[in-house]
């Protein structure tokens, strides 16, 4: 870092209102129209590809979007050591250049895009897949339920504290290290669980896991948008956002014959086997993606073949001190999570969705398993139809994109955050629909069908309000999005991990239909939330400290 030559910043820490295009005089790059308006049209998976926390407020972002013929643009920085304006060359892509991940043949990228979203779909298989076996857990190890239950608690804990540590890390090393050094540790910390004497050393490890594990998660939606354009993104990430919740409704299915077969040590073999064959896939044929990463190994080789040290990137530029940097990855989101409503509101929904998610691993079993005497492996079957709601979700994804372009198109470009709500307004409705279906045809003697297919909507619904949450914040908080994110998931998997410890008693003391209902009620109540700040949401924005305000950009 260069810091003698770095500006004064307007940091994020100091200034809630600045953007990653404002206040930028010293900047003479030459980058695409389009670019000059990075921060107005922001995604989610921009939000995971670009350093917008690493970066101060007055960084130029579009040396990372923007390819050009000489593979530098100039930038002209006031230092402080020589008090006059230096010269340097951000080193950028050229055009077409074939290091881009973004011009790679389509079907690398669909390689790569396959394998990461494998990777995620393994990580949350290995959440589930262990329900199943929970009651050899307790029986080998003299334990309570509540005590075997934990084995899944600790390992979602794990997925809220994880990208903490490993979304901030992956902003400085680059995404190939973190996936082969995590993974790697995760299928080291799972052979302990396969193997374990005691019920200590399993909640040890499977937290160790769980940690491990969610670094693939925080990291998947970034990659999709290192390698591809804004106009091609649409199924990538309709094949991503399937996967975290297709793996959690085939886990039991899988696990429910496997712990009938082989017991619930093997339970934990086929997660050793999953992650250690995707793990090798991932770390020897996907390489490293992150633009920031790329350019800056090509600004050091270039400052050695040359010796030009005006060879640099923005990170060498504009980089934020270390305490600020700190601040804004481990108090940013709680501050947003404590201080903004929409924030707040919109993570306790999601967190309601992901413990529901949860629950039903432990519901199902109920129903099934005790209520009509069916096997663990028959019991998993009734998973599927939760797993084709979630699959056909996420076949409408590019439908609601579409959507949404026509509604840029009404609005000139600049549509509100709050047409982001459309889809959950009318999506919000199926969760409690496929709760009531679910909890009124659970009695014993009833069909087995009603409770089966009282998943389909709920896993249909999920999709659709995962996809308009994200985006929502996205807009809502363009420039703090990632700390926004990072709020909701870290409320949305401490509140999934504490579900699955009190559904059997909530279960046993309400009965199958009240039980079921309660949360279709709580499901109900939920449906407020995106009417509220659909009609709502400007006036909440207009007072915040952390939303984005569209004049910033006139600044």
């Amino acid at each position: 870092m260069l810091d003698s030559h770095r500006p004064p910043t307007s940091s994020e820490g100091s200034d809630s209102h600045s953007t990653t295009s404002a206040q930028k005089p010293h900047s003479h790059p030459h980058p695409d129209p389009e670019q000059l308006h990075l921060a107005r049209t922001v995604t989610e998976a921009d939000v995971q590809a670009l350093p917008f926390r690493t970066l101060s407020a007055r960084a130029d972002l579009a040396e990372y979007t923007t390819e050009t013929a000489e593979g530098h643009m100039v930038r002209e920085v006031l230092s402080h050591a020589t008090n006059q304006v230096e010269r340097y060359q951000l080193v950028t892509f050229t055009i077409n250049d074939p290091e881009n991940p973004k011009n790679w043949s389509k079907a690398y990228k669909w390689w790569c895009t396959m394998v990461v979203a494998v990777t995620c779909f393994v990580v949350a298989f290995d959440s589930s897949v262990i329900t199943p076996g929970l009651e050899g857990v307790s029986e080998e190890f003299d334990v309570s339920r509540e005590v075997a239950l934990l084995t899944i608690t600790v390992f979602v804990v794990g997925f809220g504290v994880g990208p903490m540590v490993f979304a901030p890390l992956s902003e400085v090393v680059g995404r190939r290290i973190i996936y082969g050094t995590t993974l790697l540790l995760a299928v080291i910390f799972t052979i302990p669980g396969a193997v374990a004497q005691n019920i200590g050393t399993l909640l040890v490890t499977r937290c160790l896991a769980g940690i491990s594990f969610s670094a693939p998660m925080t990291l998947v939606g970034g990659t999709l948008a290192d390698l591809w354009k804004n106009e091609e993104r649409g199924v990538p990430m309709a094949a991503f956002s399937a996967a975290p919740f297709i793996g959690p409704a085939l886990g039991p299915l899988i696990g429910g014959y496997l712990y009938q077969a082989a017991g619930w040590r093997w339970l934990y073999w086929i997660q050793l086997i999953a992650s250690g064959v995707i793990w090798a896939v991932i770390t020897f044929t996907v390489p490293e993606t992150y633009a920031p990463t790329l350019l800056a190994r090509r600004a050091k080789k270039l400052r050695k073949q040359t010796g030009n040290d005006k060879y640099v990137t923005e990170e060498d530029l504009d980089l934020r001190p270390f305490k600020e940097r700190l601040m804004i990855f481990l108090v940013r989101p709680f501050q947003l999570l404590f201080l903004e409503p929409i924030v707040l509101f919109i993570a306790i929904y999601m967190s309601v969705i992901y413990g529901l998610l949860y629950m039903f691993f432990v519901a199902f079993p109920i129903v099934y398993v005790e209520g009509k005497g069916y096997s663990h492996g028959s019991t998993g079957l009734m998973f599927i139809p939760l797993a084709v709601g979630v699959l056909s979700g996420a076949f409408c994804g590019p439908f609601v994109n579409n959507h949404y372009v026509k509604m840029v198109k009404k609005y000139n470009g600049n549509p509100p955050p709050e047409v982001r709500l459309i889809p959950m307004m009318i999506s919000c409705w199926l969760i409690p629909i496929g709760l009531f279906i679910f909890a009124w045809t659970s009695y014993p003697r009833l069909h087995w069908a009603g409770p089966a297919f009282g998943g389909f909507p709920v896993g249909l619904g999920i999709i659709f309000l995962y996809n308009s949450a994200n985006n929502y914040l996205v807009d809502s908080y363009q420039h703090q999005a990632a700390s926004a994110l990072a709020a909701k998931t870290f409320l949305r998997s401490f509140y999934g991990a504490g579900t699955v410890l009190f559904t059997a008693q909530m279960y046993d003391r309400l009965g199958y239909q009240w039980a079921s209902t309660l949360l279709a009620f709580i499901g109900l109540a939920c449906c407020a939330i995106p009417y509220v700040f659909y009609y709502k949401g400007a006036a909440i924005r207009a007072h915040s400290h952390f939303a984005y305000h569209p004049e910033d950009e006139k600044q």
